[in-house]
């Protein structure tokens, strides 16, 4: 089993779920983030003062699948984010040692 982890543009989120629900991803995690890497930030104007903004608004999903699975799930994320410009995101593969569905007490696959 892999965890995927994920951070995408705000605007992307849509169009991830959507594309990841058609190839049959039945859940995920979702988090409002704010990181910087290459982008660095920015600078905006608030009433008339320039101030520097260090860290930029993402969305982290978290993804756990089939090992199987987690190939074509990075392809599809990856497709699906990308815009060609800078702060399009990464994307990780973390191996998961063992998964459990709290409401039936499945374990590992049978819980994903």
């Amino acid at each position: 089993m892999k965890l995927i982890i994920a951070t995408i543009k705000p605007f992307k989120l849509e169009e991830v779920r959507e594309a990841l629900t058609a190839i049959g991803v039945r859940g995920m995690m979702v988090t409002e983030i704010k990181g910087f890497g290459a982008q660095s930030g920015h600078t905006e104007i608030y009433r008339g003062a320039e101030y520097a903004v260090n860290f930029v608004p993402k969305i982290k999903l978290e993804i756990g699948v089939t090992d199987a699975m987690a190939d074509q799930v990075v392809e599809t994320i990856a497709a699906a984010a990308k815009t060609g410009k800078i702060g399009d995101g990464k994307i990780f593969v973390v191996d998961i040692n063992q998964a459990m569905r709290v409401r039936t007490g499945e374990t590992n696959e049978d819980a994903l």
